[in-house]
């Protein structure tokens, strides 16, 4: 096949935490629902945030950022994930700075 790298990198992604129907995965912690069909649960643990989507999961670090103590951010190489964002802190945005995609999420 000939496809761009891009193209096969953001479906792998995509892939990594999409919720497919039929899906057998279970994380603990709350469930983000997100734009490109992405869904995910993220576990918060010391200073790390573990999130577990059908594909798999991905651990991540605490970063600098945010504003107030109500929004954190934690990356690692491959993703960015920003969290207790808007009016009620419930929702999320995942960035995949080699892409580039951005998918904003909302807890349920």
């Amino acid at each position: 096949m000939n496809r761009p790298w891009n193209m096969c990198a953001a479906l792998l992604a995509t892939a990594t935490l999409a919720g497919c129907a039929g899906g057998n995965w279970q994380g603990a912690g709350p469930l983000y629902r997100c734009e490109h069909g992405i869904e995910f649960r993220v576990k918060f643990i010391d200073d790390t945030a573990v999130l577990d989507g059908s594909g798999g999961n991905d651990v991540l670090n605490r970063d600098a950022g945010g504003q107030g103590p109500q929004q954190t951010v934690y990356s690692n190489p491959r993703m960015r994930a920003e969290f207790g964002l808007g009016a009620s802190g419930r929702e999320a945005v995942l960035r995949y700075p080699l892409l580039p995609l951005v998918a904003r999420c909302v807890r349920d």
